[in-house]
């Protein structure tokens, strides 16, 4: 589930085909052109014309005067990200994606100027915890453990995938026994490091090979290391994965899973500090773009309507804790 100049290379999900989120980066270089995902060209310009909404005056009126007093919405997106979820356009500066274009329905929903901040993925929770970033909107999923220090309002399914190179013999990975003695890579501080950090625990008990763990900072760093053999699979956000393999082919995927484990629906939601009263606002924005259509277009635009949700919620239940060691 992290700003990087491989926005072409980086591709994300984007295809009915994914309907599991989960997919490969592309292996070769990046396209000169566009990228064409699913019969449509996809704008990684810094010009997005983005989907926009009218304000609610009702809604805008229930953020608080704290964060509506500078009359901006201060979201933060990983630096690192990808497409379609977020990355920097062809500038290498604007920050667009699906994320962005979310933020940004929402911010006009409030009637505050959507103002994107860009950091670590480590960094983003920092933020919202001492309200530097008053939301975060960068495929942040929902867990018990997070539940303590922020808030959550839903706006998409979260799936994860499990990349290889084309020429990898890994033919599935279903489960844990499936990844035992291999190289992987995860995002770290992420929901499925703590997945696969289970998964390793469960083969050592097992007594199966453990599992050697390589961390990049970026995506396009993972897809070199896929490329020359230094990690044998990637198990990241299905968008991600699914979108650079559409767009530059060269790896596929082996399997998918949901982002809160085995027995849940894993959801991606804005995340604000807890108990700041932001979340509130957010989850009525969110269920108005929802009712009036330009969640729809903002998710089709970038190849996702299979992430939809039917609603926003505030703080569903989440990945579990994990057990301790």
């Amino acid at each position: 589930m992290r700003a990087s100049p491989l926005p072409l290379l980086l591709a994300a999900s984007v295809l009915t085909v994914l309907a599991a989120c989960g997919a490969e980066p592309a292996l070769d270089a990046p396209a000169a052109s566009a990228p064409v995902v699913a019969g449509k060209k996809i704008n990684l310009s810094p010009e997005q014309n983005r989907v926009r909404t009218a304000k609610v005056a009702a809604i805008a009126g229930k953020v608080p005067k704290e964060i509506a007093a500078d009359g901006k919405l201060t979201v933060g997106f990983s630096a690192g990200g990808a497409p379609p979820l977020v990355s920097p356009a062809t500038d290498d500066t604007t920050l667009i994606g699906v994320e962005t274009d979310l933020a940004q329905l929402v911010a006009d929903v409030l009637g505050l100027e959507f103002t994107p901040q860009s950091s670590s993925w480590e960094n983003l929770f920092l933020a919202a915890k001492s309200s530097k970033y008053e939301a975060v909107f960068s495929n942040v999923t929902v867990t018990e453990e997070r539940k303590d220090t922020y808030d959550f309002a839903t706006y998409r399914i979260d799936q994860l995938a499990w990349q290889v190179p084309d020429n990898s013999p890994v033919k599935a990975i279903k489960g844990p026994a499936d990844i035992a003695g291999l190289r992987v890579s995860v995002g770290s501080g992420t929901n499925q490091e703590k997945i696969l950090l289970d998964w390793d625990k469960q083969n050592r008990a097992a007594g199966r090979e453990p599992v050697e763990i390589l961390y990049y900072e970026r995506y396009g760093d993972v897809l070199l290391a896929l490329k020359s053999g230094r990690v044998q699979a990637y198990f990241g956000p299905n968008p991600n994965i699914a979108y650079n393999i559409a767009v530059s082919g060269g790896s596929r995927i082996v399997g998918t899973f949901s982002g809160a484990g085995p027995d849940l629906q894993g959801l991606i939601a804005a995340m604000t500090k807890k108990g700041n009263g932001l979340v509130q606002p957010l989850n009525e924005a969110l269920n108005t773009v929802i009712e009036n259509g330009t969640y729809q277009q903002v998710l089709e635009r970038w190849g996702l309507a299979n992430e939809a949700v039917p609603e926003s919620r505030i703080n569903p239940p989440g990945l579990p804790r994990q057990p301790a060691s």
